[in-house]
This record gives structure tokens, sequence and C-alpha cells, in this order.
């Protein structure tokens, strides 16, 4: 069964969600990703991009890797070695080139 591991109104910060938990092995699929021009038929909430996992087993593990990203925990910003395009704390991805940091 699929479970929904993160929405945020910001598509930026849901795909890199999504490439965060594939770069571990986790199989993910983005839902709503174009819903946002639906906002007015329903609710604003309901149209976020969200990410969600395939298997159950994954949720928990999906789940620590969203948090430790989203926590701040390396507050500086930095910048790809690959296309040296400057990215937010909270992107452990490239959110230019997908190029992982470090």
């Amino acid at each position: 069964m699929m479970k929904l591991v993160y929405t945020n109104e910001n598509p930026f910060l849901v795909s890199n969600a999504k490439n965060l938990i594939e770069a571990e092995g986790i199989a993910a699929f983005l839902k709503n990703e174009f819903a946002q021009g639906a906002v007015g038929e329903t609710s604003a909430f309901d149209a976020w991009p969200e990410v969600w996992i395939f298997r159950d087993s994954d949720f928990e593990r999906a789940l620590n890797i969203i948090e430790k990203s989203f926590s701040g925990e390396s507050a500086v910003e930095w910048v790809c070695q690959n296309c040296s395009e400057t990215n937010d704390p909270s992107f452990e991805i490239c959110w230019n080139c997908q190029q992982r940091n470090g």
C-alpha cells in the first residue's frame, strides 16, 4: 500500500524531498504535481504537491530522511561542485542538476 510522506506548497521542496528519498533507494512518486490550477475549485491544501512511497516498509526511513534534511542541521548554503549553483541548507541534492552535496 502506498503512503504519503511529505507535502508542501513549495514544489521545489517537494521535489527535493522526493530526490532525497530516491537517492536512498526508496521508490517514490509525486502526486498533485500540476494541481495548483485547481485551487478555487478545491482547497488550496488539497492541491499541494505530495511525495508518496510505494512500500509501507519504507515509511519510517523516508520520514527520517526528510526530517533530517529539513531540520537545518547544516545551516549554511552550499555550492554544487558539479554546476556551481548555490543551494539552500535544507537541500542535500542540488536543485539545479540533482548532484548530491559533498
